[in-house]
């Protein structure tokens, strides 16, 4: 019984949104902002990648720090499954575009499959209604670098091609938030695949 109810209780804690973000049915604000594939820079567009499907649009701290790493990993092992659901992925964060390049191509992060962007100023951040906190004083990444920069908090939006929020998710562990992220595209492909293809 004990094991039943700690289980329902884990399963709500996924499901639940960030407190400050765009909920569900609000219009994804649009942005375009240099990114990086594969250590590639290029100039990332919502308004383009929604012309091809549903986009995820992940919102993260900062790249090399433990959660982020982690996170990134799991979307990058995920990319096959995201793409066949007909969406496409892209992080945000307040990184530089410099530090974006070699975590985009790292083979232990990113690997070469997952695209992130350069939110340096926190504006795309704030647009989204999410809280951007400043870096404490010295805060180092696991490379040993200064990171130097605000942190966005870690939240997940689903947005569909009419630019539309489908889901928000937030507020679970960086793992869970892909698995989480990736269960409610592959629920929103079977439900309506027109909002897919």
């Amino acid at each position: 019984m004990i094991r039943r109810l700690v289980a329902l209780v884990a399963s709500s804690v996924i499901a639940i949104p960030a407190l400050a973000a765009l909920t569900e049915g609000a219009k994804a604000p649009d942005f375009t902002a240099p990114a990086s594939l594969a250590g590639k820079e290029f100039q990332f567009s919502l308004k383009d990648a929604l012309k091809k499907g549903p986009v995820v649009v992940y919102f993260y701290p900062s790249a090399y720090t433990g959660g982020c790493n982690l996170q990134a990993h799991t979307f990058a092992e995920n990319m096959d499954k995201f793409s066949a659901a007909g969406v496409s992925v892209i992080g945000v964060s307040l990184d530089k575009i410099a530090t974006l390049n070699q975590f985009s191509a790292d083979p232990e992060y990113c690997a070469g499959k997952l695209a992130v962007a350069s939110d340096a100023d926190g504006k795309i951040a704030k647009s989204y209604d999410l809280k951007v906190a400043d870096a404490k004083a010295g805060a180092k990444n696991t490379k040993g670098d200064e990171i130097g920069h605000g942190f966005a908090e870690r939240t997940t939006f689903v947005i569909t091609k009419d630019g539309k929020v489908a889901a928000t998710v937030g507020g679970v562990s960086p793992k869970a938030n892909v698995e989480k992220a990736l269960e409610l595209v592959q629920q929103l492909a079977k439900a309506d695949p027109g909002k897919v293809t």
